[in-house]
Parts: C-alpha cells; sequence; structure tokens
C-alpha cells in the first residue's frame, strides 16, 4: 500500500475515532506529507523506515529553522503514525519508540459529564416506541441507542463495536468476548440497559420487509466490509449532540470511551481493572487518566486524614 494511502487511513481513524476536527487533519496531513517526501527522497518508506532515517528527517527539520514546537508537532505526527501502523499491522514494530524528543505535556483527554452522557442517551432513546413514527426512523434511533449504550457500558473502541457480531445482541451471558488490538481477547461487561437496548434493536431490525436477517453483523450495512462504518456511527453522533444540545465538538466515539474510563475511576474503580476494560496493553496508556486518580486522592485525604485541616 502506498504512502499516501497509509496516511488517509490514519487520518480517516482521528476523524471518526478522536473527532479530530477539519483544520487539525490538514494539519496533520501537511505535516506527514513533507516526512513521506523526506523519506522518499532517502530511498524509503514509511513500511520500512528505521530510527536512524527518523533522526536524519529530525535533524533535516532542525536545520531548516523550524522553531522547537514545529519540531515536536512533527515527532508527535510522526511518532502517532507509527503507532498507528504498528497496531494495525501495516508494519511489524514501532521504529519511533526509541527515538527522545521534548517533553511536551499531555493534554488531557475530552470528557464528557455523567449528566451530558445521560441526556445523549436520552436523546438517542426518544420516540424508539411510537408506533406511530415510521419503522425506518424507529430503527434508525433504535440502532443509534445501541451503540450508545454499548459503547459507554464496555469502554469498546469503535472499531471493535461497530463489527460486534449479531450473536452479541442474542447472548445470555452479562459479558462481551471482545477481539481487540494484536488479536487480543477480553471481556467486558454487559449492563441491563445495553442489553435492553440490543434486543430491542434486534427485534426492530428483524422486522419488516427490509429486514437484513442474513447478516452475520449487529449492525449491518451496505459498506465494503458488510457492517456500519465507524465514519458513519461518528456522524449520526455528532447529529444527536446537537439534538441533545450539546457541542459536537466535544462528542465522538472516542470521547465516549474515555467517559467510561473516567467515570468509572471517578466511583473507585481500580486503575488496573480500567486497563483491563479498555484493552490497553501497557498501563502507561491508561494513565492519561490519573488526573481523576489525583482528584480522588486529594479528596480521600481532605475528608478523612484526622489532621487535615477542616476549615
Amino acid at each position: 500500500m502506498r504512502d499516501d494511502r497509509l496516511i488517509a487511513l490514519y487520518l480517516d481513524m482521528l476523524a471518526a475515532e478522536r473527532g479530530a476536527s477539519a483544520n487539525t487533519l490538514a494539519a496533520y496531513g501537511r505535516d506527514l506529507e513533507d516526512y513521506t517526501a523526506f523519506l522518499a527522497a532517502a530511498g524509503t518508506g514509511l513500511r520500512r523506515a528505521d530510527a536512524a532515517v527518523i533522526r536524519a528527517y529530525l535533524q533535516d527539520v532542525h536545520t531548516r529553522g523550524f522553531k522547537a514546537s514545529s519540531a515536536a508537532r512533527r515527532l508527535s505526527a510522526v511518532r502517532q503514525l507509527h503507532k498507528f501502523l504498528y497496531a494495525e499491522g501495516y508494519r511489524g514494530d514501532d521504529p519511533t519508540g526509541a527515538i527522545e524528543g521534548p517533553k511536551q505535556g499531555r493534554p488531557l483527554p475530552k470528557v464528557l459529564s455523567v449528566a451530558e452522557v445521560d441526556r445523549l442517551i436520552a436523546t438517542a432513546h426518544e420516540g424508539i416506541d411510537d408506533e406511530k413514527r415510521p419503522l425506518r426512523e424507529r430503527r434508525r434511533a433504535a440502532r443509534l441507542a445501541c451503540l450508545l449504550e454499548l459503547i459507554y457500558a464496555t469502554g469498546l473502541r469503535v472499531s471493535e463495536l461497530v463489527s460486534l457480531p449479531v450473536a452479541a445482541a442474542r447472548t445470555k451471558e452479562r459479558f462481551l468476548l471482545v477481539k481487540g488490538k494484536g488479536g487480543k481477547e477480553r471481556l467486558v461487561p454487559l449492563t441491563g440497559a445495553a442489553r435492553r437496548a440490543m434486543r430491542t434493536w434486534l427485534d426492530l431490525a428483524t422486522t419488516g420487509e427490509a429486514a437484513d436477517r442474513t447478516s452475520p453483523w449487529l449492525f449491518p450495512a451496505d459498506s465494503e466490509s458488510g457492517h456500519l462504518t465507524r465514519q458513519a456511527f461518528a456522524r449520526e453522533l455528532k447529529d444527536l449532540a446537537i439534538a441533545a444540545g450539546l457541542d459536537p465538538a466535544r462528542v465522538s466515539p472516542h470521547v465516549l470511551r474515555h467517559a467510561f474510563a473516567s467515570h468509572l475511576l471517578q466511583n473507585g474503580a481500580d486503575l488496573r481493572i480500567v486497563q483491563e476494560l479498555l484493552g490497553h496493553a501497557d498501563i502507561a496508556t491508561t494513565q492519561i487518566y490519573t488526573h481523576v486518580l489525583d482528584e480522588r486522592l486529594k479528596a480521600m485525604v481532605r475528608d478523612l486524614h484526622p489532621l487535615a485541616d477542616k476549615g
């Protein structure tokens, strides 16, 4: 696969899973085009580039007079691209792992409050049971409500969510077996609300002449994969945010995954448990949520320590 196509896939993921804005995508695109142009001049490409050629690129950026902040941004773009290529199986390694860069403060993930998530879910459920509405509209609402209930109940990656098999909705178990990155399997518990939403969606999806009763997917669609695309879900989520009175720039599948993790931690969950539920191979990835733990620990000391200032 050509380098420009790999970059396009990466930007597509940023838009769908992380809700990246058009300006952010354009900036990443420019930085990565500059990087791949350097690789091409060096006689290599994204799948063959090693740490030495990446260091040479960073030196070239420095030689061209870029500010330290701009160089750090370029390195971040390159690093995230190679992590994506490794995670998606386009490379067997990540050559940026051993490359040091300027220490940059990692931004905290966008998080919705519990009340905001409740508002989204309530808005998604509106009209599903109204038999006066056209069946097509009820189906669309039930599918979106099911997607929303599932991602908030399980913290699934959007790619894992949209590719769930139809058997997931028919299980009598209170958990799902999910195959994540690298083919690793993990168990995620199902809430009662998520199980009810799946049953409602499946009942409506298999009702009427236009129902797709043969698809192996829980969310079938007319797409190359045969199931709903992550881009389509992200677009529907933006429309739902507007209907719920929320800023659509703050709402994406990735933000809901963050909300799942943050709200668990706020309510006392252990960081290691959240790591397992999210499917993070390394606890360091989960540690972006330590700000939640910090606030919880401060409150614990304030409320429970015998020498704490109660004034």
